[in-house]
């Protein structure tokens, strides 16, 4: 996986969805705000403890993940 810094999983947080820096505010969240047309500037004002660099970097964790490429395990 790339090195997302803000970016984080856990099991016991939101289903174990990415999250921004372990609030409950998953990536697909703030995705699909930006998605809706919302501003930077909104959604600030909607989650007063994100930071604009929390949106970029869902918005790279997205593109990151709609280009990864995800093999079957075949059994032995």
């Amino acid at each position: 996986m790339k090195n997302f810094q803000r970016i984080t999983f856990d099991p016991n947080l939101m289903g174990g969805k990415p999250c921004i820096r372990s609030l409950r505010v998953t990536v697909g969240t703030v995705v699909g705000l930006v998605a809706s047309g919302y501003s930077v500037q909104q959604i600030l004002d909607l989650y007063p403890y994100l930071e604009a660099d929390d949106i970029t970097e869902a918005l790279r964790f997205a593109a990151w993940r709609a280009e990864e490429i995800e093999l079957p395990l075949h059994a032995a």
